[in-house]
């Protein structure tokens, strides 16, 4: 790993501080007398952000980085779940050409940091204490060796059950704590005359709604064994065969939109009463509040059937990339913007997620926001603060392209028995321990 650069000093860093509040209020004001300015270092920035919602977010991060005296340059890939991004930026590092920074998330980021691909920024954590900061189980994520080598942007709750509670009242029902509760409140609606279920096409989101369905049935511990340490008696498993015909009994509730259908028009379909549930993680906000929506008052949030003692977990993170030295100093900037405190409320207002320092006060968030931020700190210190298995927090991706396979194919294959989806998630599972 490549030495960082040293931090700036504390006036300067106020400064910078002040700048950026400005920026972000939309305002300049006049100042006393100032350094001459350094170099303009460019910050290029691979991401997938671009959404309405998430451009707005970004926008925050922007503004900070020009206020530090940075050209922030976009390198965008709107691949949603990333796929495509990677691959274009395996093509950049290979060619020794890597950006500043990239949206990378969980075991990606140590599978970089294994190929010595990416850069310390441990010395700004340390002066920052992000171990103070952020609960174990989320800095572990951000480090590599004992060393931070990506910044963590926000918290996105997984595990979330969204409700029209127009779509509620139509069907004379309550928002559902359990799964007979939900197929209960399904039936009611389909009765009404609504789809009970809005569901995207997309297959990461398919995966998302099946970890879900996993923690209701078999428990955070059967989530860990199966899906953190894929633990063969825990893949193959009468917990494990229920899952799997629990999730596939979602299927004859969704409407028949096709894998074009992505998660914007899913919630689309919630937020205008087409749908009566939406199962998404808080990203969702974003949108619901782009059509008029308020989360938690024209739109319920509940945790998804029998897992409200549990919380799962898909985070945002930058992570720094071997560069010049010119760059260095960019990549320390961006790091400290990334976790500073106001920032991190500014960004995460915009983009429906929840601060990842447990410091940021939530008076400023939504109903919703604030539950999530109040069940992230218990669920730290329960242990019950779980990965996503389908956004790439628990597993490399290329393990979770094969249990992706599987799970894609038993949803779009009416044939296939969950007794069969099982044997194939569990093979899928095993190719890494050939």
């Amino acid at each position: 790993m490549r030495r960082p650069a040293c931090p700036v000093p504390r006036r300067a860093a106020l400064a910078a501080a002040i700048a950026t509040l400005a920026a972000l209020a939309g305002f300049a004001f006049a100042a006393g007398p100032q350094a001459p300015p350094r170099a303009v270092d460019e910050v290029e920035v691979l991401h997938f952000w671009t959404s309405g919602g998430e451009a707005a977010a970004l926008a925050k991060l922007k503004a900070t980085l020009r206020a530090e005296g940075h050209n922030w340059k976009d390198f965008t890939v709107a691949d949603g779940g990333g796929g495509l991004a990677m691959m274009m930026l395996n093509s950049r590092v290979v060619s020794g050409n890597p950006p500043t920074a990239a949206q990378i998330k969980g075991a990606a980021i140590q599978e970089w940091a294994r190929n010595d691909r990416l850069a310390s920024i441990d010395e700004v954590a340390r002066a920052d204490q992000w171990n103070t900061l952020l609960p174990a189980t989320v800095s572990d994520t951000m480090k590599y060796h004992g060393r931070y080598i990506a910044a963590p942007l926000n918290v996105h709750r997984v595990n979330w059950l969204w409700i029209n509670p127009a779509a509620l009242k139509k069907a004379n029902a309550k928002p559902p704590a359990t799964w007979d509760e939900f197929f209960a409140v399904a039936d009611a609606m389909k009765k009404a005359g609504l789809v009970p279920v809005a569901h995207s096409g997309q297959s990461w989101l398919d995966m998302g709604a099946f970890e879900s369905v996993a923690i209701g049935v078999g428990g955070v511990e059967f989530y860990k064994r199966a899906f953190l340490r894929l633990e063969p008696s825990a893949l193959v498993s009468p917990e494990m065969e229920k899952t799997l015909a629990t999730y596939k009994r979602l299927k004859s509730y969704t409407a028949n939109t096709g894998a074009g259908h992505d998660w914007v028009a899913a919630t689309a379909m919630l937020t205008s009463g087409q749908a009566g549930m939406l199962m998404m993680g808080d990203w969702a906000k974003a949108e619901m509040r782009a059509a008029g929506k308020r989360p938690g008052v024209d739109v319920l949030c509940v945790p998804m059937p029998d897992t409200a003692g549990a919380f799962t977990f898909d985070i945002d993170a930058l992570a720094m990339f071997q560069v010049n030295g010119r760059d260095k100093q960019a990549q320390q900037d961006l790091a400290r913007a990334v976790m500073d405190k106001d920032f991190q409320q500014e960004f995460n207002l915009a983009k429906g997620s929840i601060p990842v320092r447990l410091d940021v006060k939530l008076d400023k968030f939504d109903d919703c926001a604030k539950r999530s931020g109040a069940d992230f700190k218990s669920s730290a210190r329960r242990g019950t603060l779980l990965p996503s298995l389908a956004h790439g927090m628990a597993q490399p991706s290329h393990t979770v392209a094969r249990m992706w396979d599987v799970i894609s194919q038993f949803w779009a294959q009416d044939k296939m028995s969950a007794r069969e989806a099982m044997a194939r998630l569990a093979e899928a599972a095993r190719a890494d321990a050939r």
